[in-house]
């Protein structure tokens, strides 16, 4: 074996024993538990909203509160719009970590790409990290950006 491999080789085993001892030490009594999914919610509800929390010319923050829907702490809160109340073929979506020891979400959607001075219709809903809907849905709502 040369001069090189011979390197190589001691540096990959200081290597992994430096990343394994990394590793032990953030496994203390502090450490964030690992649940497993909630039960997923017989049925999700819309508790306040959806509003609009802010609009400018460009872009605009949807807010609303649902009962947890459960199932995998990744979810996603999604809003499902368009200058047409009838064709919501636009989406925008923002990723969430479901809170098991509340009964509630709060769920928080930046809407991109907007034009300025342009009437938008607009319905919630939210999912799963699989891409499986909570069922639930909000009737169309309506904001105007700047």
């Amino acid at each position: 074996m040369n001069k090189v491999h011979v390197k190589l080789l001691m540096m990959a085993a200081v290597g992994s024993l430096l990343f394994s001892n990394s590793i032990v030490a953030q496994d203390s009594a502090y450490s964030p538990k690992i649940l497993p999914p909630a039960p997923r919610a017989v049925r999700v509800r819309i508790m306040q909203g959806p509003e609009l929390e802010l609009a400018n010319d460009k872009s605009a923050i949807i807010r609303w509160t649902s009962s947890n829907p459960g199932g995998t702490d990744e979810h996603f809160g999604v809003v499902h719009y368009g200058t047409k109340p009838m064709e919501l073929s636009d989406t925008a979506k923002s990723h969430i970590r479901l809170n098991q020891n509340h009964s509630y979400t709060v769920f928080r959607v930046r809407v991109e790409g907007l034009s300025p001075q342009t009437t938008y219709y607009y319905t919630v809903d939210s999912m799963g990290a699989n891409g499986t809907s909570d069922g639930v849905r909000s009737p169309i709502k309506h904001f105007s950006t700047r």
